[in-house]
């Protein structure tokens, strides 16, 4: 009789455990399709998706930002992000430009300009473009573009965290652009 109440104890938990991860896996598919959806796109004249940067817009060059463009916007967009992020670097992910409240009718960022909206702090703790300066190897250099139903309040110099904070809750679409670069 004890060893029939434990299996049958033993099944209610396999169950329970069962249920919870199903309802969390269906809640993260649901996430994961709604973004899917979203056909948001982030390009440059300058570089294709994962092929490399030209040095004009690193440390070896000018340091300027590259030319983007962002085709295909949902609907309900009230303001964009922009984070520019290098997650090989040594110590962890490197910011290299954080961007926010950009204007819903923004289409395009021009070579070595800032659009309308307002600049968070980067890693090198400026309220600007950094652009890449990997110490050794090729690094990934992510152009994530967030289409949100929201304009975030106004930060003094915030950093990533504190824009993805914000943020959250608030994305209707994101996509993202990834350059490499190496220095010779």
């Amino acid at each position: 009789m004890k060893k029939s109440k434990f299996i049958d104890c033993l099944f209610m938990i396999g169950m329970t455990t069962f249920l919870f991860f199903a309802g969390n896996y269906s809640q993260q598919s649901f996430q994961q399709e709604k973004t899917k959806d979203a056909t948001m796109k982030i390009t440059s004249v300058a570089f294709d998706n994962n092929q490399f940067i030209p040095s004009k817009y690193t440390c070896d060059g000018k340091n300027i930002n590259p030319p983007l463009a962002f085709s295909e916007i949902p609907e309900g967009t009230r303001s964009f992000v922009l984070i520019v992020d290098d997650p090989d670097a040594p110590a962890g992910t490197w910011v290299h430009w954080v961007l926010y409240n950009i204007p819903p009718d923004v289409s395009t960022i021009k070579e070595d300009d800032v659009p309308d909206g307002l600049q968070g702090k980067n890693s090198f703790s400026k309220s600007s473009y950094g652009g890449p300066c990997p110490p050794s190897g090729t690094h990934r250099y992510y152009f994530k573009l967030y289409a949100l139903n929201t304009v975030l309040p106004v930060f003094d110099h915030p950093d990533k965290k504190a824009i993805e904070t914000a943020m959250k809750n608030h994305i209707l679409a994101q996509a993202e652009l990834i350059g490499l670069y190496k220095r010779e």
